[in-house]
């Protein structure tokens, strides 16, 4: 079978990549979630339900029709899919993580032995105060995935709280029970630390990082994109740019600016006289009106970096692009970004230093990884009131993250990134002998 033909098992539609088979079932928000929106709990609670009770009636139909599950994959937020795949007898179960190893080694220790030290520092309020955490690198409270400062159960995403516990339940070492594998996007020299602190207590595989141009032959390509791309028009004007010139901004696919953030950021590029490349989406804009004043800002910032005496220079703005296109192309010099996983492994990959402005979830791990752990990029500081980053405060970082010892740091990391998936690598082998292991019966 092709990677992308599809079949049917009893009126189940297969879909099969890479060797791997894939059948739908639902969450019970076949709709989408509106995240500006739907309440988090409830939305956890129908996932839950409906999620257990459709991949239940799947691997049930399944498994009648001589095609049972070996091996469950799921990801994080999901830890009853573990119980439903030993109910049917998958054999293999495995979490892929899409955070970074030492986002999720916070969580493991926080739920064994270290949640009091973090409560101390989320108390004080102060985003510096240093939390040790056993293993890792001394971290500041800010370095925390945002979900440990919760402290209420009024918070919006109190009720993830015990979706990690259950997750770190499951992935404990037990000798009553076969173990629940991470298959983590990470390679084992961006996060010595935090594997060997999980390694102990988690059976723990590298096999990142998981991007499909690195694997698929065709660089910066990603076909399996969320949202559909601005032509290719902007792939033209990148190659009008001088080499590592353009700052290309995103902050990814869910995240909302304000008008305030997209006029610091206008001012930040419009006083840079830098060429820019800035994605921002029209789902953004909460009205027409406020739709009409972020254009006007664009317009001006995009004027504003023309020189008649610099035709290197001048902004372009676009709803969505395919970033690790972006990203591989030789006139770009600085990413900022969100610092959301998969941008900052694409960004690793791809040698480009980075800007990080994380607003929550593992970003501040992300950013600590990406400025203290690799040293290729640095994180901004947003204000402590409304987390605007400001123009200056922007200026100077890509300054910084343009610096030549900071470029230098991450061209030598993208050369690690793809060793370590290169056939032989430390990934390509960890992945390997995982599946042999399984393959074998041994779990």
């Amino acid at each position: 079978m092709f990677a992308d033909e599809t079949s049917a098992v009893g009126g189940d539609e297969i879909r099969e990549e890479g060797g791997v088979a894939y059948a739908a079932y639902s969450d019970g928000y076949d709709g989408g979630f509106d995240r500006t929106a739907g309440d988090y709990a409830h939305y956890m609670s129908q996932v839950r339900l409906e999620g257990a009770r459709t991949l239940s009636g799947l691997l049930r139909r399944l498994g009648d029709r001589g095609h049972p599950v070996t091996c469950a994959v799921y990801t994080l937020l999901m830890p009853w899919v573990a119980g439903v795949a030993r109910a049917y007898g998958v054999a293999v179960v495995a979490v892929f993580s899409i955070q970074p190893v030492t986002a999720l080694a916070a969580y493991y220790h926080y739920f064994r032995g270290s949640r009091e030290a973090v409560m101390a520092a989320a108390a004080s309020r102060d985003p510096n105060a240093e939390v040790c955490i056993p293993g890792l690198p001394p971290l500041r409270f800010r370095d925390l995935p945002s979900f440990l400062a919760v402290t209420s159960d009024d918070d919006p995403f109190a009720c993830l709280i015990p979706e990690f516990r259950e997750l770190i339940d499951a992935l404990d070492g037990d000798s009553e029970k076969p173990p629940t594998y991470v298959l983590a996007n990470t390679f084992d020299a961006m996060e010595p630390d935090a594997l060997a602190s999980l390694r102990p207590h988690v059976e723990v595989v590298s096999v990142g990082p998981v991007l499909s141009f690195l694997h698929d032959g065709h660089e910066g390509n990603s076909p399996n994109d969320l949202l559909d791309h601005d032509g290719e028009g902007y792939l033209h004007w990148l190659d009008t740019k001088p080499a590592k010139s353009v700052v290309y901004i995103s902050f990814g696919s869910t995240s909302v600016m304000s008008k305030t953030q997209v006029a610091e950021i206008a001012d930040a590029m419009s006083q840079s006289n830098r060429p820019f490349l800035w994605v921002l989406r029209k789902d953004n804009c909460r009205d027409k009106d406020e739709g009409d004043a972020i254009k006007g800002l664009l317009a001006t910032a995009s004027a504003a970096t023309y020189d008649d005496d610099d035709d290197d220079a001048g902004g372009m703005v676009v709803e969505w692009c395919d970033q690790a296109r972006v990203l591989s192309h030789p006139s770009v010099g600085c990413f900022v970004t969100h610092c959301g996983w998969n941008s900052t492994l694409e960004r690793v990959a791809c040698g480009v230093p980075i800007v990080a402005a994380p607003q929550y979830s593992d970003q501040g791990t992300n950013a600590w990884l990406v400025e203290r752990a690799l040293g290729v990029g640095v994180r901004a500081t947003a204000r402590a009131e409304d987390g605007v980053l400001e123009a200056g405060e922007l200026r100077r970082c890509v300054e910084i993250a343009t610096s030549e010892a900071v470029t230098s740091r991450a061209a030598s990391w993208k050369e690690e990134a793809r060793v370590a998936v290169a056939d032989g690598g430390g990934s390509d082998r960890s992945l390997m002998e995982f599946v042999q292991r399984i393959a074998g019966g041994s779990t």
